[in-house]
């Protein structure tokens, strides 16, 4: 991060060109805009007509990036500096921080949300701040942002620009405390019928909930560096408007890792009780199976000795010789049971 960061001039976006080169026209691959009033009050403005750029405030734009003229409009009249524009229309979905001339930029990872609730999903928010500009932009539908669009629509105030992404942070910590919330519920239901039931095979969804909590550790790792980072390097040269409360996130995101990591590892936990019950029943099972098969083994010898077709067998001129083969068949397998409970009885 730089030491020191120059006020930028954004360009105006009366002057911006559409698609077809006349002035005036709607911000290509735009999904909201508001305009942040000195009070810090919000006002939405309408996406398909042109932007003005006036001096009282700032601007909150948001771009959808599957829009290839969003990038063009960002090239042209965006007023961002190179690094963040390479960053904004880039495919790096590592996240970081930076600040370079005048502007703050990075990229941050966020839930992907579909028409009715957040999903699973690892999307990631592009974005680029400046004194007079929020503009932020994505590939997919993210959770974080549209709550905060939504919380703006409500009636509430941000004192600067920085606030804004505080906003976004904190309802990216919401989503994964929710996620972590129902994380543990299905734990707790996994543990219970491994509690209860002799056998229970739950590797599977232990599996699925262990790759989850893994993602989302290294979704707040990520965020956790980047503000540990701002907070090393110190905040002193930024303006008011780009100071974000680095101090607060912190302390949020490491509690919630530290209960995501206690998560992953109770999952593991029982991952290893579940395998160690199924191998413990495969083992019974295959006792159960080498005690049939001893069993009956000796009635299957003499079984096969009275069946060869040889002359001399035993019992063959003897009256009910059947009688007496049945009886040594059932006397060796007893015999072998009685030699297996002995040899139970001695261990």
């Amino acid at each position: 991060m730089t030491d020191a960061i120059e006020a930028s001039t954004p360009t105006p976006l009366a002057d911006a060109r559409g698609p077809s080169g006349e002035p005036g026209t709607a911000v290509p691959g735009l999904v909201w805009a508001f305009r942040i009033h000195p009070d810090g009050t919000a006002e939405e403005l309408a996406v398909d007509a042109p932007l003005e750029d006036r001096h009282d405030g700032w601007l909150w734009l948001h771009f959808n990036l599957a829009d290839q003229r969003a990038g063009l409009w960002l090239d042209s009249a965006s007023g961002l500096p190179e690094p963040a524009l390479a960053l904004m229309r880039g495919a790096d979905r590592h996240q970081q921080l930076h600040a370079a001339d005048g502007c703050i930029y990075g990229v941050v990872a966020d839930l992907v949300r579909d028409l009715s609730r957040v999903t699973h999903q690892i999307g990631h928010l592009r974005f680029a701040m400046t004194e007079r500009r929020m503009i932020t932009a994505r590939h997919e539908a993210l959770h974080a942002t549209e709550l905060a669009r939504q919380k703006l629509r409500r009636g509430h105030r941000l004192k600067n620009v920085a606030a804004l992404l505080d906003v976004v942070i904190d309802h990216v910590a919401d989503a994964i405390d929710t996620l972590v919330d129902d994380i543990g519920s299905q734990l707790d239901a996994i543990e219970d019928r491994v509690l209860t039931r002799r056998t229970s095979d739950e590797r599977a969804e232990l599996g699925r909930l262990r790759r989850l909590t893994v993602r989302l550790h290294r979704q707040l790792l990520g965020l956790r560096s980047l503000f540990h980072r701002l907070e090393r390097d110190g905040v002193a040269a930024l303006p008011q408007a780009l100071q974000l409360q680095h101090a607060h996130l912190v302390q949020r995101l490491d509690g919630l890792d530290h209960e995501v990591v206690a998560m992953r590892e109770r999952a593991r936990l029982l991952q290893d009780e579940v395998s160690a019950k199924l191998v413990a029943e495969t083992n019974r099972n295959l006792d159960t199976l080498t005690i049939l098969g001893a069993l009956f083994l000796p009635p299957t010898l003499i079984s096969g000795i009275f069946g060869m077709n040889t002359k001399d067998l035993p019992l063959a001129e003897t009256n009910h010789g059947s009688l007496w083969a049945l009886g040594l068949m059932a006397l060796s397998s007893a015999a072998v049971y009685g030699l297996f409970r002995w040899i139970s009885r001695r261990r």
